[in-house]
C-alpha cells in the first residue's frame, strides 16, 4: 500500500513538521533567491519596479523570467530529496511508488493521453473562437522556451507531486491513520498553493474549483494506483502543453508560446468541465486499464502500521 511505504523510513510526526519547514525554506527563500536578485538588479537599473507577473515578464524577458521561476522548483526538489534521504532515511522509491521500481510506462501513457487531449481542446477552442487568440509564434524565442520547458517543467511538476501527493500524503496518512484525510487535505493544500496565482485575481475564487478538483483527481490517481506515476505523467503533460501552446497576460506562466489569449477571462466550461466531466471519464478509462478495485478501501480505508497488520494476520 502506498501510504504505508512511509513506515520503511523514520516516520515520527515531528520529522514531517521539520521537513515541511525545510522544504518551504529551500523552495520559497533559497530557490527564489536568483529570481529576486536578478529582478532587483534589473529594477534598479531601469527604475521600473514591477508589481505583477506580466510586468515582471516584460522587464526580464519571458524566457529569462520563466527559467528563473522554474529554477525555484529545481532547488525545492533537491531540498525535498535531501530531506527524505537524511531526515527520514527513506528511499526515494518508497516515496514514489509501492512497486519495486518506478513504472515509467505508466508515466508515459498518461503523459501522452493527457497531452493529446489538451492539444485537442486548446485547438478546438482556437478554432471556435479565433477572435480570442493572436498568433504569437517567434522561432528563436520559442526554441529557447521549448528547451527550458522540456528540461524544467517535469522537475516543477514532479516536485509538486512528490511534495503533496507523496511526502504530505504519506505524512498525513500516518498521522490520521486513514486515507480520506490525506486525500482531502492534500487536495485543499494544492488549491491553496495556487490561490495567489494571477488567474485567481483576474477570474475570481470560483477558479479554485478547478485547482482543488484537480488536486482531488491527482490524489485519487495516487491512492487507487498505489503510486505517483500517473499523477507525474498527467501533471507534466498539463503544464508543458499550457506553457508551449497558449499564454495570456493574466496567467502564471508568461511564455513565448505559439498563441496568446487576448480574451477577457471569465468562469466558464474550462473550469468546471475538467473537474465534473473529463476527470471522471479519465478515472473510468484508467480503472479499466489498470484493473482498479475496492475503491472505498483504497480512498477512505485505514492506514495500518506493519506491526499491527502482522499481529492481526497472526491472530
Amino acid at each position: 500500500m502506498y501510504i504505508e511505504q512511509a513506515y520503511k523510513g523514520l516516520h515520527e510526526l515531528w520529522r514531517y513538521a521539520v521537513g515541511v519547514i525545510i522544504v518551504f525554506i529551500g523552495w520559497q527563500f533559497i530557490g527564489a533567491g536568483p529570481l529576486v536578485l536578478v529582478l532587483l538588479a534589473k529594477a534598479m537599473e531601469t527604475g521600473n519596479y514591477p508589481t505583477d507577473m506580466a510586468s515582471i515578464s516584460n522587464l526580464l524577458g519571458s524566457n529569462l523570467f520563466f527559467f528563473l521561476l522554474l529554477l525555484t522548483f529545481v532547488i525545492a526538489f533537491l531540498t525535498l530529496y535531501l530531506t527524505v534521504k537524511f531526515l527520514h532515511q527513506q528511499s526515494f522509491i518508497t516515496l514514489s511508488t509501492s512497486r519495486k521500481k518506478i513504472d515509467w510506462k505508466r508515466v508515459a501513457f498518461v503523459f501522452t493521453l493527457w497531452a493529446i487531449i489538451s492539444v485537442v481542446f486548446i485547438g478546438l477552442d482556437i478554432f471556435l473562437s479565433p477572435e480570442d487568440y493572436v498568433y504569437n509564434f517567434q522561432p528563436g524565442p520559442f526554441l529557447v522556451l521549448l528547451l527550458i520547458a522540456v528540461v524544467l517543467i517535469p522537475i516543477q511538476t514532479s516536485f509538486e507531486e512528490y511534495f503533496l501527493r507523496g511526502y504530505l500524503m504519506q505524512g498525513l496518512g500516518i498521522a490520521a491513520k486513514n486515507r480520506w484525510v490525506p486525500l482531502l487535505g492534500t487536495s485543499l493544500i494544492f488549491g491553496m498553493l495556487h490561490i495567489l496565482n494571477p488567474e485567481v485575481a483576474k477570474i475570481g475564487y470560483g477558479v479554485m474549483v478547478f485547482y482543488i478538483g484537480t488536486g482531488l483527481f491527482l490524489g485519487v490517481l495516487t491512492l487507487m494506483d498505489e503510486g505517483l506515476e500517473l499523477a507525474l505523467g498527467f501533471h507534466a503533460a498539463n503544464n508543458l502543453t499550457a506553457a508551449l501552446l497558449v499564454t495570456a497576460d493574466w496567467t502564471a506562466f508568461q511564455t513565448n508560446s505559439i498563441y496568446k489569449d487576448i480574451s477577457e477571462p471569465e468562469i466558464g466550461w474550462e473550469v468546471f468541465a475538467p473537474v465534473f466531466i473529463i476527470y471522471p471519464i479519465l478515472l473510468l478509462i484508467l480503472s479499466k486499464k489498470y484493473g482498479w478495485t475496492n475503491w472505498k478501501e483504497r480512498l477512505t480505508g485505514k492506514v495500518i502500521p506493519p506491526v499491527e497488520l502482522e499481529e492481526q494476520l497472526n491472530n
